[in-house]
C-alpha cells in the first residue's frame, strides 16, 4: 500500500489561471486537508496553517507561532530554523498570526532544500517543544535579577505589540475591526494586547496547542513542480500517528446588528508636535459585509472599493481630500481575509470635533453616486485595474504560490471549496456583464454602505502627555507587583530569570545541530540563472532591454537623473515624481489623468531610486517612472508619459497642497511601526552620498522638509511654484534620461514606435551634474517619537578602518545575524529583530535593532 491510498481524493480538476492541475485530498486516519497544485513553477511553495481562534487578547496564537519554532521532537536545537537557514536557499521563510488562523510557509526552487524546510516545520508545528522558558521567552516574564532592583516585563511578542500599539494607524486598523465584530474572535487582539499578554500561564498556552495544532484542524498546502506522489509520501510519515477528532475551531458569523455604534479612543502624541501641528485625530467609518464565497461577488467589492478609493480622482478619496477637514484618507479599505469582509473608509489629520462633518462627507458622496450614477470611465478604470492584477499574477518578491494559498484559505478556513477564488475569467465575465447592464456597483454601494445599519464609526484622537503617563502607570504597575511578593514569591522570580538567562546562553550540543539537515554541494544546481539583458539606445537616450516571457505586458521604466537638480531642491524629488502623475496636464485634469492611467495602463508609479556606484564617489540617483501596459496599449503609455512630461499643471495650489499633506501623513505613519528602517537611513547617509540622498528624499531630514513646505506654500505659493517650475526645467531633459524595456521579443517591434515617439517628445537641452556637498548629521542623536518601544541603531565606516570589500562579507553578515545578534539581541534581550547589512559596494556596517525595551540596555 502506497502513501497515495492513505488519501482520499475528494476532486481534480484543471485551473487554466494556475497554469496546473489542482487535487484536494483529505488524509483518511487524520482529517487533515491537503490542497496540492501541480505545475511548471520552480519556486515551490508549502504551507500549513490551523484555524487558531482565540478567546481573549492575551495572544496565545502569536506566541505560539513565534514558540513552535523554538525546537522540536527531531530538531532539539533552540532555533531550529535559524541553523536551518544559515545554509538554506529559501526564497521566503515565515510564519503569520491572523485574527482566525495560524500559517507557516516557505518557498524555494531547489527540491532538496524545499524537502528540508517542510520536514523541519512539520516536526515544529506537531511535536514542538513546548517548556514554561519557552513562553517566557516568546510571550512573556519577569525579570529580575536582584531583590533590590525595579520588576520588569520582557518577552519578545511582548515587546513587539507594544511597538504595535505606539503606532496610531496600526490601532486604528485594530479598532476599525473589533468595533464591527463585538460578539466573535474578531472582537479580540490575536497579536495580543500588551495590558492582557502577562496573564497568559503555560496551562492556557500548551492547551492552546493541543486543541488546535493538530491535524484534524489543519490546511496542508503544496504548489510548484515537484513531485505530487512524494508530498503525500512526506505527509504520511507525520499524519499516520494522529486520528481524527473534532477540534471545535469553527469561527462564528457575527450577527448583523441594527443600530450604528461609536468608539472612541485616544494615542499619544509628543507636546512639540502638538504645538507645532495642532492636536489632529483620525476617523474611519466601517461596514459590515456579509461572507462571500463566491469569486463574482468579490471580484465585485473589489472593483467597487478601487472605484472608491484606488485613484488619485476616485470620488470618495477625492471628496475626503477636497473637504480640507483633513490631510490623507485612512482605513484598509475592503478587507477580505476574515470569514466576514469589511470595509472602512475615513480621513486623519482631522480636528475632532470635525468628525461628524467627515461622516457627512462619507454618505453624502455614497449618497450621491448611488443616486446619480457613477462616471463609465471610473468603472472601466476599476475594472481594468482588477483584471490586470489577476493576468499579470507578479507579486514582486512574495512567492505566486504563497498568494495562492492566501487567496485559497479565504475560502476553505471556512469549509467552502478551496478553489472558488483561484479561476477568475467566467466571474469577471459576469461582473462585466453586470456592469454593461448598468446600476451594479450603484446597487453594492445602496444595499451594503447606504442601507446597512451595521456599521462603526471610530474615532482616535490625539491625547499630549498619555504616553508619559502610560511610562507612569506600567512603573506603579511594576511596583505594585513587586510589593505584592512573598520572599519565597520573589526568590522564585529572580531565579526563573536566571535560570532562564543560563539556558538562552547554553550552547547547542553538537549531537543536536548534527540532526539539522544540510545541503551537500550535489544538491545545488550549477548554472546561474541570468536575466537577459541589451543596451538599447533610442536617439541619444540611453537604455537597456530584457527579453523576457511577461504574458504579453511590456514594462517600461523612464530615469531622469537627479545629480542636475541643486543641493536644495533634491527634497522635491519624491513629490515631483507625484505631481507628474497626480496634478493633471493642460489637456486633462487630474480626475481623468488618474482615470485613463487606470483604463489604458496595469498603473503608472513614481520611484526615487538612489545607489552607489563601484569605485565611484558620486551615486545614481534617478527619479524613475514605472509603467506597464498589454502590448495592445502600449501607445496609450507612451501617450500618457508624454503628456505629462511636456504638460503637467504645476499652478493648482490646492492641489499640490493636498498631495504634500498626503505625502507627509504618510512618513509620519512610518515613523513608528518602521523605526528601524528611519534609523537605518539616518546611520546610512553618514558614510556615502547615495544613502545621504535616500535620507534626504524619504528619511527624517525629508519629513521635517514636508511639515516646512506644508507653512511655505501656505505664505509663499509664488516662491514654491518658481521651485517646482525650476525642478522640472532640470528634470525634464532629454541629455539626462535612461530606459529600461522589458517585454517578449516577438512584441517589440509594435512595442518601439510608442516609445521612441515619447523620447522623441521630450526637450533636450544640455545637462550641468551637480557637485553636492551633503551636509553631516550629528554623529551621536535621538529621535523622540511617543512610542512604548525604542528603536537603536550603531554604524561604522570599515573602508576608513581599512577594510577591502570581498564575497566573504556576506557569510560575516549572515553568519553574526543568525548566530551572536540572534541570540544577545532577540532571544536574551527580548528585542523583537535584528538586521546587519554589511554591503560591499557602500561604506558601512550597520546594526538596528525592531523593537526594543530599552534604549541604555539595547546599547
Amino acid at each position: 500500500m502506497t502513501a497515495k491510498d492513505k488519501f482520499e481524493l475528494i476532486f481534480e480538476r484543471e485551473i487554466a489561471e494556475l497554469k496546473g492541475l489542482v487535487r484536494f485530498y483529505r488524509h483518511i486516519q487524520s482529517g487533515a486537508q491537503v490542497l496540492s497544485i501541480i505545475n511548471d513553477d520552480d519556486n515551490k511553495v508549502f504551507g500549513v496553517c490551523f484555524r487558531t481562534p482565540p478567546r481573549d487578547s492575551s495572544g496565545v496564537a502569536h506566541i505560539l507561532e513565534h514558540s513552535v519554532l523554538c525546537g522540536s521532537r527531531k530538531y532539539p536545537v533552540k532555533e531550529p530554523f535559524v541553523e536551518l537557514i544559515k545554509g538554506s536557499l529559501k526564497t521566503f521563510l515565515n510564519a503569520f498570526t491572523y485574527p482566525d488562523k495560524t500559517c507557516y510557509p516557505v518557498a524555494s526552487q531547489n527540491v532538496q532544500d524545499f524537502y528540508n524546510l517542510i520536514d523541519v516545520y512539520l516536526d515544529a508545528v506537531f511535536y514542538p517543544r513546548l517548556t514554561p522558558f519557552v513562553l517566557q521567552q516568546e510571550g512573556w516574564h519577569y525579570e529580575l535579577y536582584e531583590p533590590e532592583d525595579p520588576i520588569e516585563i520582557k518577552g519578545v511578542v511582548y515587546n513587539e505589540m507594544k511597538g504595535n500599539y505606539s503606532s496610531p494607524d496600526s490601532r486604528l486598523s485594530e479598532l476599525s475591526q473589533q468595533s464591527l465584530f463585538p460578539d466573535t474572535t474578531y472582537g479580540l487582539d490575536s497579536g495580543g494586547d500588551p495590558k492582557v499578554i502577562p496573564t497568559l500561564t503555560f496551562e492556557r498556552f500548551k492547551s492552546f496547542h493541543d486543541r488546535f495544532y493538530h491535524p484534524s484542524n489543519s490546511r496542508i498546502y503544496f504548489y510548484g513542480n515537484d513531485d505530487p506522489e512524494r508530498r503525500l509520501e512526506i505527509l504520511q510519515e507525520y499524519l499516520k500517528d494522529f486520528s481524527r477528532i473534532d477540534p471545535e475551531s469553527v469561527v462564528p458569523l457575527q450577527a448583523h446588528r441594527e443600530k450604528p455604534a461609536r468608539i472612541d479612543r485616544s494615542f499619544a502624541v509628543g507636546a512639540e508636535d502638538a504645538a507645532r501641528d495642532g492636536l489632529k485625530a483620525m476617523l474611519t467609518v466601517n461596514w459590515l459585509l456579509p461572507e462571500v464565497t463566491d469569486a463574482e461577488l468579490k471580484l465585485a467589492f473589489e472593483i467597487m472599493e478601487y472605484v472608491l478609493i484606488g485613484m488619485p480622482g476616485s470620488p470618495l478619496k477625492k471628496a475626503l481630500i477636497e473637504s480640507g477637514l483633513g490631510e490623507d484618507i485612512a482605513g484598509v479599505g475592503l478587507e477580505t481575509e476574515l470569514r466576514q469582509i469589511y470595509f472602512s473608509a475615513g480621513l486623519k489629520g482631522i480636528r475632532a470635533e470635525d468628525a461628524g462633518r467627515v461622516e457627512n462627507v462619507i454618505f453624502e458622496t455614497l449618497s450621491a453616486l448611488a443616486r446619480d450614477g457613477i462616471d463609465p470611465e471610473t468603472t472601466e478604470a476599476g475594472v481594468n485595474t482588477i483584471e490586470f492584477r489577476l493576468r499579470e499574477n507578479n507579486y514582486g518578491n512574495f512567492p505566486q504560490g504563497l498568494a495562492v494559498m492566501l487567496r485559497a484559505l479565504s475560502t476553505w478556513l471556512y469549509e467552502a471549496d478551496p478553489t472558488s477564488l483561484l479561476a477568475f475569467e467566467s466571474p469577471l465575465d459576469q461582473v462585466k456583464e453586470k456592469l454593461k447592464a448598468g446600476g451594479y456597483l450603484e446597487g453594492l454601494i445602496k444595499r451594503y454602505l447606504l442601507e446597512n445599519p451595521h456599521r462603526t464609526v471610530v474615532l482616535l484622537s490625539p491625547e499630549p502627555g498619555l504616553a508619559q503617563k502610560e511610562i507612569q502607570e506600567e512603573a506603579k504597575k511594576f511596583d505594585e507587583i513587586k510589593k505584592s511578593l512573598s520572599a519565597d514569591e520573589l526568590r522564585t522570580v529572580i531565579e526563573s530569570a536566571k535560570e532562564l538567562k543560563k539556558i538562552q546562553s547554553s550552547p547547542d550540543s553538537p549531537e543536536a545541530l548534527a540532526t539539522i539537515p544540510v545541503l551537500k554541494i550535489s544538491d545545488l544546481d550549477r548554472r546561474n540563472k541570468t536575466i537577459p539583458i541589451e543596451p538599447m539606445s533610442d536617439d541619444g537616450v540611453q537604455g537597456f532591454y530584457h527579453d523576457l516571457f511577461t504574458s504579453g505586458i511590456a514594462y517600461l521604466d523612464v530615469g531622469f537623473d537627479l545629480q542636475v537638480l541643486p543641493l536644495e531642491y533634491l527634497p522635491y524629488a519624491p513629490l515631483f515624481g507625484r505631481a507628474l502623475l497626480e496634478m493633471g496636464t493642460d489637456y486633462q485634469d487630474f480626475v481623468s489623468l488618474s482615470q485613463k492611467i487606470s483604463r489604458k495602463t496595469g498603473g503608472i508609479h513614481p520611484e526615487v531610486f538612489t545607489s552607489a556606484v563601484m569605485e565611484k564617489s558620486a551615486p545614481a540617483t534617478w527619479l524613475f517612472l514605472r509603467g506597464k501596459s498589454t502590448r495592445e496599449h502600449v501607445s496609450e503609455l507612451a501617450d500618457i508619459l508624454t503628456e505629462v512630461s511636456a504638460a503637467m499643471k504645476l499652478n493648482d495650489r490646492e492641489r499640490f497642497r493636498q498631495i504634500v499633506l498626503a505625502e507627509k501623513a504618510r512618513q509620519e505613519r512610518s515613523l513608528v511601526p518602521n523605526g528601524h528602517q528611519v534609523i537605518n537611513q539616518r546611520i546610512r547617509a553618514h558614510f556615502n552620498q547615495a544613502d545621504w540622498v535616500r535620507e534626504q528624499t524619504g528619511g527624517i531630514s525629508y519629513f521635517l522638509f514636508l511639515g516646512q513646505l506644508v507653512r511655505k506654500i501656505d505664505e509663499d505659493w509664488d516662491t514654491v511654484l518658481a521651485e517646482l517650475e525650476k525642478v522640472r526645467t532640470l528634470l525634464v531633459n532629454r541629455s539626462a534620461m535612461v530606459f529600461n524595456l522589458t517585454a517578449d521579443r516577438k512584441d517589440l517591434h509594435a512595442i518601439e514606435g510608442p516609445i521612441h515617439h515619447f523620447l522623441r517628445s521630450v526637450s533636450e537641452r544640455p545637462a550641468v551634474t551637480e557637485k553636492w556637498q551633503p551636509l553631516l548629521f550629528p554623529q551621536f542623536e535621538g529621535i523622540v517619537v511617543p512610542t512604548q518601544v525604542n528603536y537603536v541603531g550603531k554604524g561604522a565606516d570599515l573602508y576608513r578602518d581599512g577594510y577591502e570589500p570581498h564575497g566573504s562579507s556576506k557569510v560575516i553578515s549572515g553568519y553574526l545575524r543568525s548566530t551572536w545578534l540572534w541570540e544577545k539581541v532577540r532571544v536574551q534581550g527580548g528585542a523583537y529583530g535584528r538586521v546587519l547589512p554589511l554591503r560591499s559596494h557602500i561604506r558601512g556596517l550597520y546594526l538596528y535593532l525592531i523593537p526594543g525595551p530599552q534604549p541604555a540596555q539595547n546599547h
